[in-house]
């Protein structure tokens, strides 16, 4: 059986460093809040510089065309 602690779990997934809203890099990013995008190996994990600007990408809104097909914004009706 191959089970994985929390450290290699953690290892397992890609990390940014870089704040997407800033596009500066995280100095120590454990001291930082981060998301966690996606799962497994496939995960990324997010640094951001601070609390504010965590929240500002949380509420950037997103389509998700995989999940909804009703709605077709290249080709409208």
């Amino acid at each position: 059986m191959n089970v994985l602690t929390n450290v290699e779990k953690e290892t397992a997934m890609r990390v940014s460093t870089t704040d997407p809203i800033t596009l500066r890099e995280v100095p120590n990013p454990a001291t930082h809040p981060f998301v966690i995008e996606g799962a497994g190996e496939n995960a990324l994990k997010i640094y951001f510089e601070n609390e504010d600007n965590k929240r500002a990408y949380l509420d950037i809104a997103t389509e998700h065309p995989g999940k909804d097909f009703t709605t077709n914004l290249n080709n409208p009706v």
